[in-house]
């Protein structure tokens, strides 16, 4: 209990420092740090609105730092979210656009279970390049993402285009309207909370039941504790880092797929980069994944806080009159200090287990 404590505890002060500095930045700017948090509290807080726009901005946060917890836990570095998440929204969109006369009850779960499938298959390729033929894998899903934002542009500006932006001669890389049969249901009136934000809460929940309570879970980890013992086992070490990243672009695919049809345009769109349609959700949940100690669960309510820091700096830059980039700064200063916490973090519990105030059980420290 005590470890799990302290894996919230550290990152969680690390993330106050940061936003002392934050504060430093706001008196920089000439304005008030006490009115800056109120605004930002009031932006993702303020009513039942805001807080719905929250949730949802959270969602593929959520989706993505739970596939990455996933990947972390077998050895693998997944930081090809943003790729993954385009693979997914195309694919549900193709099925949306193939599919548009089918009712909603079976059009919805068919488009996020092709967003998944869009998500696994991409996600599936880096892995098999590490497995069997020893491909760094931050590499692959690096470059992988300057690819499908080629691949995004290029079925954008030609197959999937418009037909209206063709005859207007405007080109904008969009897709028409799609069906509203497609388009995921809204669960309070008035609000833009719409069933993504379920989906993403169970989809994490489901990662955990999958890491610690099933055998596939326990290949997996066990992949990640030693190759070598678990070869030793008789456990596919290939097939299990193949499929790690499969599970993991599967996720980060059905953001892309929410991205898509929980937005209020209800067609994808891009301005012809890949933050021009995933909003850096995939490396922003990044950030939310090693907020949340690279724990599914914890993921839940990191990701949460990034997106208030999101939604919340909307309106501070409308009430203090600050630059937009200071959400952009604050973000990437609570990134060092969380990833700097890490090892003060590593030191603590050492420390701890060494004077016997708690003990790593084999139990214990795999769910931590």
């Amino acid at each position: 209990m005590l470890k799990a404590v302290l894996g919230a505890l550290v990152p969680l002060l690390a993330a106050v420092v940061a936003f002392a500095f934050g504060a430093i930045m706001l008196l920089a700017l000439g304005a008030n740090p006490l009115d800056g948090l109120n605004a930002m509290l009031d932006g993702a807080f303020g009513s039942g609105s805001r807080i719905a726009a929250t949730a949802v901005k959270a969602t593929p946060l959520i989706l993505v730092g739970a596939g990455i917890a996933i990947a972390f836990r077998t050895s693998v570095i997944n930081i090809g979210g943003e790729s993954q998440i385009i693979a997914g929204a195309l694919l549900s969109t193709v099925v949306a656009l193939t599919l548009p006369d089918l009712p909603a009850f079976i059009l919805v779960p068919l488009v996020l279970l092709a967003g998944a499938t869009g998500g696994a298959l991409l996600g599936a390729i880096p892995g098999a390049l590490k497995a069997y033929a020893s491909v760094n894998e931050i590499l692959s899903t690096i470059m992988l993402n300057l690819v499908m934002v080629q691949v995004m542009n290029y079925l954008l500006r030609g197959p999937l285009i418009d037909p209206f932006e063709m005859e207007a001669g405007t080109r904008i890389p969009q897709t028409q309207r799609l069906s509203d049969n497609a388009a995921l249901p809204t669960l309070i009136d008035g609000t833009r909370l719409h069933i993504g934000v379920p989906v993403a809460i169970l989809a994490a929940v489901a990662a955990y039941l999958i890491l610690w309570r099933t055998p596939t879970g326990f290949r997996l980890r066990a992949v990640g504790h030693s190759p070598e013992a678990a070869r030793a086992a008789g456990i596919s070490v290939k097939r299990n880092v193949t499929l790690a990243m499969a599970l993991s672009g599967s996720l980060a695919g059905t953001a892309g797929s929410i991205l898509v049809f929980g937005s209020e345009s209800q067609r994808m769109v891009t301005d012809g980069s890949a933050a021009g349609f995933t909003g850096s959700a995939g490396f922003n949940g990044i950030v939310a994944a090693l907020f949340g100690g690279l724990h599914p669960l914890w993921t839940i309510p990191s990701a949460m806080l990034f997106g208030a820091l999101l939604t919340g700096a909307t309106q501070l830059q409308r009430v203090l009159q600050v630059p937009a980039a200071l959400a952009v700064a604050l973000n990437g200063i609570i990134v060092i200090f969380v990833i700097s916490s890490t090892p003060v973090r590593g030191w603590l519990q050492r420390s701890l287990a060494d004077s016997g105030l708690f003990r790593r059980s084999g139990n214990h420290s795999e769910a931590d």
